[in-house]
């Protein structure tokens, strides 16, 4: 497949288990507890719902619509059919392949590298994706591309991350770990 089209090939690859993963975790309470130590299930899904358009506007170039003033605004009725929305535009965007070259910001002044906010969504749809399958107690399936690719952003925006608190410390795996337990305790999660 030509390079160009990598992009919308592994945007909808992290994309493609959410759809099922999301309702299996609408069937949990909003105080269900996550990976995320510091968030319940409610707080993950206004987390995803508040920061899509940003991460849509991001690949777009374009100014975002917030859905509320903060996280804790974002209302949790509907919350499943919201995320995997909202999910469904930030693939869109970040699936055309000039989403991925340039400098483009996340709504701050200080502009990054396109590919490196490119591969911070992929890790935000995956990672967040494994959050809620286990929330919701289902597996996950992602393809080896897709993850191969998620790992690399992941580690290498890893100490970055850590710096700025929103990975924990990393989590040792043995040998026999799969990608995607490498992926999660890369950033400070148990698999």
């Amino acid at each position: 497949m030509a390079t160009a089209l990598l992009p919308a090939r592994l945007m909808a690859g992290a994309l493609a288990p959410l759809p099922t993963i999301a309702r299996a975790a609408a069937a949990m309470p909003p105080t269900a507890r996550t990976p995320c130590a510091e968030w319940d299930l409610g707080a993950l899904a206004r987390h995803l719902i508040f920061w899509s358009p940003f991460l849509a506007a991001s690949g777009r170039r374009g100014e975002p619509v917030p859905v509320a003033a903060t996280e804790q605004d974002v209302p949790l009725e509907g919350w499943a059919a919201a995320v995997v929305a909202g999910a469904g535009d930030v693939v869109d965007a970040w699936s055309d392949p000039a989403a991925w070259s340039g400098p483009t910001t996340l709504g701050g002044p200080d502009a990054m590298p396109a590919e490196v906010i490119g591969g911070m969504v992929l890790g935000e749809l995956v990672v967040h994706g494994w959050d809620l399958a286990r929330v919701g107690g289902v597996r996950a399936e992602w393809s080896d591309e897709v993850l191969a690719t998620t790992y690399e952003a992941v580690v290498g925006m890893a100490e970055q991350g850590r710096e700025m608190g929103v990975f924990g410390p990393e989590v040792a795996v043995g040998a026999g770990a799969t990608v995607v337990d490498r992926i999660v305790a890369a950033t400070g999660r148990d698999p």
